[in-house]
């Protein structure tokens, strides 16, 4: 009785798979494009989370509560806290939109009075430029999945 080799964990398909996953995610983390929304996303994110002191609007304690905690989610979306792969970095990407889109709304939403001039310019413009750069590393992501399932369209024929 002869029995065949059993083939290496290391060609296993779900190995290669997850293999080739990390590294374009690798790939495409360490552009330099990459790198950069990365970095202005988490620096966005710390910003918004401290604007209310940094402002001189920390008084209202509800929109300064906001800002510091959509601030603190913001940041650790956007730096890839949760993860690295292109799946996970697309999600985190909408979700750091609609953080930002609440950030463009916060004043004229939370409870008190807290919508003025210059809680309405911080949070108009950091919203701004938080809802750019999710979109931007939406975009990343998008580009990576579709330059994926090219690569596996090549691979099947």
């Amino acid at each position: 009785m002869t029995t065949s080799p059993r083939p290496s964990m290391e060609t296993h398909p779900d190995i290669i798979v997850m293999r080739m996953r990390h590294e374009l995610a690798e790939r495409a983390t360490s552009t330099p494009q990459g790198q950069a929304v990365g970095t202005l996303a988490f620096i966005t994110g710390i910003y918004l989370a401290a604007s209310p002191w940094i402002c001189g609007f920390n008084g209202m304690s509800t929109l300064a509560v906001t800002n510091l905690l959509v601030g603190l989610a913001y940041a650790l979306l956007m730096s890839g806290g949760f993860g690295r792969a292109y799946e996970r970095t697309h999600s985190m990407a909408w979700g750091a939109c609609a953080l930002a889109a609440w950030t463009i709304i916060s004043p004229w939403v939370v409870a008190g009075n807290v919508s003025t001039t210059k809680t309405i310019v911080n949070n108009v413009i950091v919203g701004a430029v938080a809802l750019c750069l999710a979109l931007a590393a939406s975009a990343a992501a998008r580009a990576g999945e579709s330059a994926k399932a090219r690569g596996g369209m090549r691979a099947r024929m």
